[in-house]
């Protein structure tokens, strides 16, 4: 394992277990050991989203995915990414990302309800609805929902 692996499975533990102002500066001084590393990165990115700083994030999202995560992390910094650009406001971005991680990760129906969101950002609203409705058919195992699963698909191509 590599020497900055091990420090950054360290670092995210410590993240995990509270202690993620700390957390953020210990990233930085590995990136700065580490340049480049696609994952050191993204738990960059994760790490000042966790604390509200979405501007001093994306930057970080963006790198990680230049430089190219394996494919469990990929599907994450997708996400996030699309998720801090909703919130900064860059909403067209967003849905960009959004739709790009939907292709690439069909089964993470995560991405179906962040695009949702940005959809409403967007004004879109018909289309975000629509979107929920179907992935609440398709994903709920509650019974009253199941029951209704026809009804639900029904209405939401009437949108």
């Amino acid at each position: 394992m590599s020497a900055w692996k091990e420090e950054l499975t360290a670092i995210t533990g410590a993240r995990h277990g509270g202690q993620v102002a700390s957390a953020l500066a210990l990233l930085k001084q590995l990136d700065a050991k580490h340049p480049n590393v696609a994952e050191i990165n993204y738990q960059l990115a994760w790490t000042c989203d966790v604390l509200g700083r979405e501007a001093e994030a994306l930057p970080f999202y963006e790198k990680a995915i230049a430089l190219g995560l394996p494919v469990n992390e990929l599907a994450g910094a997708l996400l996030g990414l699309g998720s801090t650009l909703r919130n900064l406001g860059q909403y067209e971005r967003s849905a960009e990302v959004l739709r790009s991680g939907q292709a690439q990760f069909p089964d993470n129906r995560e991405f179906d309800v962040f695009l949702a969101m940005t959809l409403h950002h967007l004004g879109r609203h018909a289309e975000a609805m629509k979107l929920l409705l179907t992935t609440i058919a398709d994903t709920s195992d509650d019974p009253g929902l199941t029951a209704y699963q026809r009804a639900i698909r029904f209405h939401a191509g009437k949108l």
